[in-house]
C-alpha cells in the first residue's frame, strides 16, 4: 500500500480520502515539522502533503526516492523546489479557486479596518481611554469615491473589485498582461504601475512570489503613493520592502498599511512594525474559515490520490513533469 505523509493535522474529510487509498502518517505538531522529520518521513513516501510554512527543498526531495506527488495546500507554491522535482519526475499541485472568496473578504476586512482605524479604537475603549464622544475621535477614512488600486487582476483580485464596487470605489487595476474581458466584468481601468501608485487612495497586492514581485513595493513605489493613501498586503510578504515600508509610515510617506503576511513569519518580536498604530497586522489567516480550510484539504486530497492512482491530478503547477515521465532520460 502506498504511504503519504502529511505535515499537519488537515480537515478530517480529507485525511478520509487519503487513507482509503493509502497509508497516511499525519506530523501531530501543532507548528511545522522540522526537516529532519520530513526527510525521515519520505524517504519511503509516495505522497507528501504539505503547507506553506514547510520548505520542501531540493535536499527533501531528494531523499524521497518514491515520491510520485507534493500536494501543496495552498495556492501559492514558493514553498516547494518545483525545479528539482519536475527533474525528479514528481507531481506538484496545489489547491486554487477554493479561497478566493475568504481570502478577499479578509483583504477588504483589512482596508476597512485600517481605514476606519478599527484597532486603534479598539484598543481605545478597552484602555479605559474613552471619556466621552468627541467630534475629533478617531477620524479615518471615507471608501465611497475612493480609488482602489489593484496589483494582479486574477482571482483573489477579481473578487476584491467586486467588493469595492458595493463600497463606490473606483477600481484602477495593473499587472504586465492587461485583461480587457476581466477589467469589463468586473468594472476595473487598466493603469500603469507609476499611475496606479500615484492615483491610488487604497492599494491591495494580489500577486505570487516570484523573483520579478520580490520588493515590488521598495522605497521608490512607496514614495509615488499618496501621502493619504494605504496599502494592503494578502498575498507574499516579501512581495514588499518591509524596512521601506516602516519608514515610509513613520515619515508619514503613506498614511496607513494592513498586512496579513510578512518577510519572516512569524513575525520576529523586535519587529519595529509592531510599535506603530498605522498599521493593521494579521497573523496570514487569509484563507482562515472552516469552510475554506476544509475544502483546500479535500482538493489536496483529491490531487494526492489522483497522481497516486497513475492519473494526472488536476490541479498540476509543473506540466513539464509530463514530458519527464514519458522521457526519462530527458532528466
Amino acid at each position: 500500500m502506498k504511504k503519504v505523509f502529511v505535515t499537519r493535522q488537515i480537515a478530517e474529510e480529507a485525511l478520509q480520502i487519503l487513507m482509503q487509498n493509502a497509508k497516511v502518517t499525519v506530523h501531530s505538531g501543532d507548528l511545522p515539522p522540522e526537516k529532519n522529520e520530513i526527510i525521515e518521513q519520505v524517504k519511503d513516501a509516495q505522497g507528501l502533503v504539505t503547507l506553506l510554512t514547510d520548505q520542501i527543498d531540493a535536499e527533501i526531495i531528494n531523499h524521497g526516492k518514491q515520491l510520485i506527488v507534493i500536494s501543496n495546500v495552498a495556492v501559492g507554491y514558493d514553498n516547494i523546489d518545483v525545479e528539482t522535482a519536475t527533474r525528479r519526475g514528481i507531481y506538484v499541485t496545489n489547491t486554487p479557486g477554493v479561497l478566493d472568496d475568504a481570502t478577499a473578504d479578509l483583504a477588504f476586512t483589512l482596508l476597512l479596518a485600517v481605514a476606519r482605524r478599527i484597532p486603534e479604537a479598539d484598543s481605545f475603549v478597552r484602555t479605559g481611554q474613552w471619556k466621552g464622544w468627541d467630534p475629533n475621535l478617531l477620524l479615518g477614512s471615507d471608501l465611497k469615491d475612493k480609488t482602489l488600486g489593484i496589483i494582479g487582476l486574477g482571482r483573489i483580485g477579481s473578487e476584491i473589485a467586486k467588493r469595492a464596487k458595493c463600497f463606490k470605489m473606483k477600481i484602477i487595476y495593473y499587472q504586465p498582461q492587461r485583461d480587457p474581458e476581466k477589467e469589463k466584468s468586473v468594472g476595473a481601468k487598466y493603469a500603469s504601475l507609476k499611475e496606479l501608485l500615484s492615483k491610488s487612495d487604497f492599494i491591495s497586492l494580489h500577486v505570487p512570489l516570484t523573483s520579478e514581485t520580490k520588493d515590488l513595493i521598495g522605497k521608490k513605489e512607496l514614495n509615488q503613493m499618496k501621502k493619504t493613501a494605504y496599502l494592503i498586503n494578502t498575498s507574499r510578504g516579501p512581495v514588499v520592502d518591509e524596512q521601506a515600508l516602516y519608514q515610509a509610515l513613520v515619515e508619514g510617506k503613506i498614511r496607513g498599511a494592513a498586512l496579513d503576511v510578512f518577510d519572516q513569519e512569524p513575525i520576529s518580536a523586535d519587529n519595529p512594525l509592531l510599535k506603530l498604530k498605522n498599521v493593521v497586522l494579521t497573523p496570514h489567516i487569509g484563507s482562515a474559515t472552516l469552510e475554506t480550510r476544509t475544502r483546500m484539504a479535500v482538493l489536496a486530497a483529491q490531487n494526492t490520490v489522483k497522481a497516486l492512482n497513475n492519473e494526472t491530478p488536476p490541479h498540476l503547477i509543473n506540466p513539464k513533469v509530463l514530458e519527464y515521465k514519458k522521457n526519462p532520460n530527458s532528466k
